[in-house]
């Protein structure tokens, strides 16, 4: 059952911070974090339960977790440029 929860939640993250690009919050990207240390939390605990795939897990891991860093970089650069411009047009 941990696994497909462990599952979901990685594929909920990662379509979320997708989302989160197109549409940059800060609320959201709070909410990209959340999902992503419960993803990190989620698999620590399967790689603990069950250390035989640990290595193939924790090389899977840091694929994930390169995945959501760009995209969170992404959408945070993003979020600062809509921040900068929306504060240019005022002056």
């Amino acid at each position: 059952m941990m696994l497909i929860t462990h599952i979901a939640i990685a594929l909920l993250s990662l379509a979320y911070t997708a989302y989160v690009y197109f549409a940059p919050t800060n609320a959201k990207l709070q909410t990209t974090y959340v999902l992503t240390a419960l993803t990190i939390g989620t698999g620590t605990w399967l790689v603990v339960a069950n250390p035989a795939h640990m290595l193939q897990s924790c090389m899977m891991g840091l694929v994930y977790l390169g995945t959501m860093f760009f995209g969170i970089a992404l959408s945070r650069n993003k979020l600062a440029a809509e921040i900068t411009r929306q504060h240019g047009d005022r002056e």
